[in-house]
């Protein structure tokens, strides 16, 4: 029976695989309708024909990259519960430890080691396959560091998640979801507030904008936009990549607008304040406030239809995957897989909700900036770096976009400057 249970899921996995291969090669459609051949939003119209095809062919193996490697974890951890590596792991942990918080350390540290490993080979593909379209210029060994760094912060958040929700589990066996989910409130929040000034800074160096004179531009129009902001952050990432990128993270007091160097140095003052004029708008507008909401709801969503699935496969296969009962720690790889299912099922509409935020953020810069020109050279300029596709596949969409398609946001922009020729006549 576990033997023909791993063969079916090598199986599934497989046919899964196999149809995204057909879907993104040979079925799905990424060409622009024929009302926008010829408009700026069109890629013919900016790009050379050589960008044009390692365009196409970029980002279907990148497409196809991404819907391979979440399914992936899902098999790693089926087989890991399926085979008895769980139950090796915990076996391990007790055998070098008497107290119970060692041995989850213990048993952590090696389920998280053969995660990574198994999830190392899909992760240099797509680092080399950066390296190969020249969308990345970092070295192996910067890119190993940043992996490592990854491994241990997440292994440092377990740490501190997973043992109490085991406890939780054991105080409660009914209700455990929702407390967990309650204490996940302040947690949440004390990560976003330390993520700008402790994480980041692990993997770049942040500055102050050396380039005053536009700081104070981009002063100028946060002062417009009520923002008591005092600088802006540049991040050096030419040595990483040649594409571009601008963004705000962290809350309250520690709330940061970061401008990858990159983008300072391959876009001009104007298309700068757009972009810069986009990410006020999050701030203005509360989005990173709103997807913390976001992210709640859907964690206690996810974390109650986690219980309920854990509950019915354990006491229907709990024999067969080596799990007695939810509450023992041999449970987490089931956990970790159902969690990253749901995860996977509502990114559709998570992403659906973030492209109408960019989408406000994009009418909102156009209309503090007053440029059209210079936003849409931006977004061609920024298509052209990251070898995106205008017009993705409606699959890659849905999974993939938190940002409406760069057709969408070049036609709006088409639209508002037709508008303003119209009304300058």
């Amino acid at each position: 029976m576990v033997r023909k249970m791993g063969v079916y899921a090598v199986l599934a996995y497989v046919i899964y695989g196999l149809f995204f291969y057909w879907y993104l090669f040979y079925f799905a459609d990424a060409s622009l309708p024929f009302e926008y051949q010829g408009t700026k939003a069109d890629s013919a119209t900016f790009l050379n024909g050589r960008e044009l095809m390692l365009t196409e062919e970029y980002s279907k193996i990148r497409n196809l990259l991404f819907f391979l490697s979440t399914p992936f974890e899902w098999l790693f951890y089926f087989l890991i519960l399926l085979f008895g590596f769980s139950k090796a792991f915990k076996s391990w942990a007790e055998n070098s430890s008497k107290y119970k918080l060692l041995q989850t350390a213990i048993y952590l540290i090696w389920l998280s080691f053969f995660a990574f490993l198994a999830t190392l080979p899909l992760s240099y593909i797509s680092y080399s396959l950066s390296k190969t379209y020249n969308i990345s210029t970092q070295t192996f060994p910067s890119w190993m560091k940043e992996e490592l760094i990854d491994f241990w912060i997440n292994y440092g958040t377990l740490l501190i998640i997973v043992p109490v929700v085991y406890w939780l589990m054991k105080k409660s066996v009914k209700r455990w979801w929702f407390y967990a989910w309650l204490l996940s409130i302040p947690f949440t929040l004390f990560m976003m507030f330390l993520q700008p000034i402790v994480i980041d800074p692990l993997y770049n160096d942040f500055y102050p904008l050396k380039n005053k004179e536009l700081e104070t531009k981009i002063l100028t129009l946060a002062n417009k936009a009520h923002i008591p902001a005092e600088h802006v952050f540049e991040v050096n990432m030419a040595e990483k990549t040649n594409s571009m990128n601008a963004y705000v993270n962290g809350i309250g007091s520690n709330a940061r607008i970061v401008l990858w160097d990159t983008t300072l140095n391959k876009l001009s003052d104007e298309q700068i304040l757009f972009i810069m004029a986009h990410e006020i708008c999050h701030y203005v507008e509360n989005h990173i406030y709103i997807g913390i909401a976001l992210y709640l709801l859907l964690s206690l969503i996810g974390l109650y239809l986690t219980s309920r699935m854990m509950n019915w496969v354990i006491a229907r296969h709990g024999k067969e995957l080596k799990i007695p009962e939810v509450k023992d720690i041999r449970s987490l790889p089931l956990f970790f897989m159902i969690l990253s299912m749901l995860m996977f099922t509502a990114s559709p509409f998570s992403n659906l909700i973030s492209r109408y935020e960019e989408t406000r953020a994009d009418r909102y810069a156009i209309n503090m900036t007053q440029n059209p020109d210079a936003a849409i050279t931006a977004f061609q300029e920024l298509t052209r770096s990251g070898l995106s596709q205008v017009n993705p596949p409606f699959l890659v969409k849905i999974f993939r976009y938190s940002h409406p398609t760069m057709l969408e946001r070049i036609s709006t922009l088409e639209e508002f400057e037709l508008k303003q020729r119209i009304k300058d006549k």
